[in-house]
C-alpha cells in the first residue's frame, strides 16, 4: 500500500455521523484537532429523525385517544374520540423536524474541514477510500479509525416485490394521513410500539411474529403474559403461519392461519417490516483487513475499550452489534473516540448497567442481566432465584386502572446480589431506572429493601418482588462455594 497517495492525512477518521459518530468526534477532539468524520447520508441521530422521538410522538397521540376508552370506568363519559389522522401526522412531523433541527445545529457547528461526504471503505488498516455521489473519490490516511456506521432495517428480500406497499418504520413518519389497515411483521420493540399506537389511532392492525417472542423479553412467564395482554387488545400472533404475502391492486394480500387454526385471507393497505436491523459493516471492505469478526460479520471489540483485534481500529454504536440503543451508542462513541484520540494510551471506559424500555401499554423494561443471560450462566446449578409481583392487584396501579403487568427480579444465591429484572407493567420506564441504579451500585437484595418506599405508589410493587426474592435466597460462604463453578460472585 506504499503507492497510495492520500488526499488527506489525519490522526483519527470516524466512519459515520450519527449518535456514536458524533460522540466519537467530540471525544477524539479532546486530544487532537486532526479528526475527520465521514458520512454518506444525513448527519445526526436516527433517534431524532425516524426513531425514538417520532415514535414517542405517535405514541403520545395514541395514549391520549386511549384515555377516552377508559373514562367511563371512572364514571366520566366523554364519548368516542374523533381522530384526525392528518392533524396527528402534522404534529408528529412538525415536532420531529424540531428535534432534528437541534441535532443539525450541533452538526453545523463542526468545522467544514472535519466533515467529508461520501461512502467509506477500507483499503487497508490505515487507508480509507471515500466515494462521493458525484463520482469523486478520496483516499484518507488515518492513524486510527472509528467505525460508527450505524445499522439499517433488515427484512426478507422477497418483500421488495411489494413496492411502495412495503414500509419500514422510517416511512411511517412521512405519512400525511393514517391508513385504514396495516400488517406489522415483527412484535419486537419497534413493531410493538408502532403497532399498538396505530391500533389506538383507529388503524386496523394485524401483528405477526416468529418463535413466540414479544419485545425484548426472554423470561418465559413474562413472554406468555405479554402475548395475552397485547393479544387482548389487537390481533397478535407471535408465532404465526403466513402462507401468502403478495402485492394487490389496493395494497397487500395476506393468507395466514389464525389462532384457531383456520385459514384467513385478507388485504391490508401496507406491510410494515419491523423484523430487526442489520449493522452497516458489510460494505466497509472488512475483507481487506485481518480482523476478527463475529457470526454476523461484525468486528469483535473489547467491551470496555471498543478496540477491535486490529489495534488502531475501534467500533461503536449500532455497528458494534452490542446493545443497539441511543444511550449505549453515545457511551460507546465516547469511549471509542477517546481511545482513538489518545493513541497508545488505551483506557477502559464507563459501561453502565444495561437498561431498556419499550413504550407500549403496559410498558416493558429490562435491567441488568436478562433471564436468558442468567439462565445460561447460573441455570445449570440453580444458583439464582426469581422474585415476582403481579400488578393486577397492586394498590396504586388498580386505583389508576393501569393494573396490568408482571415483574420478575433475579438474585444470586450465596451473595444475595441483585442480578437484573424483566418487567411488563405500569411506569416500567421509571421502575427500571431505580433498579438500574441499584444494579450499577452492585447492591444486594437486602440492601435494596432497606431503601425508602412511599405509600401508595406503584414502586411498592418492587418491594413486594424484592421481599419474595429475599425469602428464597440462601446467603453465606457455603452457598457461594457450592455455586462457585457457575460463576457466582463474578
Amino acid at each position: 500500500m506504499s503507492q497510495l497517495k492520500p488526499n488527506k492525512t489525519v490522526d483519527v477518521a470516524i466512519i459515520g455521523g450519527g449518535t456514536a459518530g458524533l460522540a466519537a468526534y467530540r471525544a477524539a477532539k479532546e486530544h487532537t484537532s486532526s479528526v475527520v468524520m465521514i458520512e454518506a447520508g444525513p448527519y445526526g441521530t436516527t433517534c431524532a429523525r425516524v426513531g425514538c422521538m417520532p415514535s414517542k410522538l405517535l405514541i403520545a397521540a395514541a395514549e391520549n385517544a386511549h384515555q377516552y376508552h377508559k373514562s367511563a370506568q371512572f364514571g366520566v363519559n366523554l364519548g368516542k374520540p374523533k381522530i384526525d389522522g392528518f392533524a396527528v401526522m402534522q404534529r408528529v412531523k412538525a415536532e420531529r423536524d424540531r428535534f432534528v433541527s437541534f441535532v443539525l445545529e450541533s452538526v453545523d457547528g463542526i468545522e467544514a474541514e472535519h466533515k467529508i461526504d461520501g461512502y467509506a471503505e477500507f483499503v487497508d488498516q490505515h487507508h480509507l477510500r471515500v466515494s462521493h455521489s458525484n463520482g469523486d473519490t478520496l483516499i484518507i490516511k488515518a492513524k486510527r479509525i472509528v467505525i460508527a456506521s450505524g445499522s439499517r432495517p433488515a427484512y426478507p428480500a422477497a418483500w421488495q416485490a411489494l413496492g411502495d406497499r412495503l414500509l419500514i418504520n422510517d416511512d411511517i413518519f412521512e405519512w400525511d394521513r393514517l391508513p385504514k389497515s396495516v400488517a406489522v411483521f415483527g412484535p419486537g420493540v419497534i413493531g410493538l410500539e408502532l403497532g399498538q399506537a396505530l391500533h389506538r389511532l383507529g388503524v386496523k392492525v394485524l401483528m405477526f411474529g416468529v418463535g413466540g417472542a414479544v419485545g425484548p423479553l426472554s423470561d418465559p412467564a413474562l413472554t406468555e403474559y405479554a402475548n395475552i395482554v397485547y393479544g387482548n387488545e389487537f390481533y397478535l400472533d407471535s408465532d404465526a403461519k403466513v402462507s401468502l404475502i403478495e402485492r394487490s391492486e389496493q395494497g397487500v394480500k395476506l393468507r395466514y392461519q389464525d389462532q384457531q387454526g383456520q385459514s384467513v385471507e385478507t388485504e391490508v393497505d401496507y406491510l410494515i417490516a419491523a423484523t430487526g436491523r442489520r449493522p452497516n459493516t458489510d460494505k466497509l471492505g472488512l475483507d481487506k483487513l485481518d480482523i476478527e469478526l463475529d457470526t454476523r460479520g461484525v468486528p469483535v471489540a473489547d467491551h470496555y475499550t471498543l478496540q477491535t483485534s486490529v489495534s488502531n481500529i475501534f467500533i461503536a454504536g449500532d455497528a458494534s452489534n452490542q446493545i443497539p440503543l441511543l444511550h449505549e451508542a453515545a457511551d460507546q462513541g465516547k469511549i471509542a473516540g477517546d481511545n482513538a484520540g489518545r493513541g497508545k494510551d488505551i483506557r477502559a471506559g464507563l459501561r453502565r448497567s444495561p437498561i431498556a424500555a419499550v413504550f407500549s401499554d403496559p410498558q416493558i423494561a429490562m435491567v441488568g442481566e436478562s433471564y436468558r443471560d442468567i439462565e445460561q450462566r447460573l441455570g445449570n446449578c440453580g444458583c439464582f432465584e426469581i422474585g415476582s409481583v403481579s400488578f393486577e392487584n397492586q394498590g396504586r396501579s388498580r386505583v389508576m386502572l393501569v393494573n396490568q403487568g408482571l415483574a420478575h427480579l433475579y438474585g444470586e444465591q450465596g451473595t444475595g446480589r441483585f442480578l437484573g429484572a424483566e418487567i411488563i407493567g405500569p411506569n416500567a420506564e421509571h421502575l427500571a431506572h431505580l433498579l438500574a441504579w441499584a444494579h450499577q451500585a452492585k447492591m444486594t437484595v437486602s440492601q435494596m429493601l432497606d431503601m425508602p418506599f412511599y405509600h401508595p405508589v406503584i414502586e411498592e410493587g418492587l418491594r413486594t418482588a424484592l421481599r419474595d426474592l429475599n425469602a428464597k435466597l440462601h446467603l453465606g460462604p457455603e452457598m457461594i462455594d457450592a455455586c462457585m463453578e457457575c460463576g457466582v460472585g463474578s
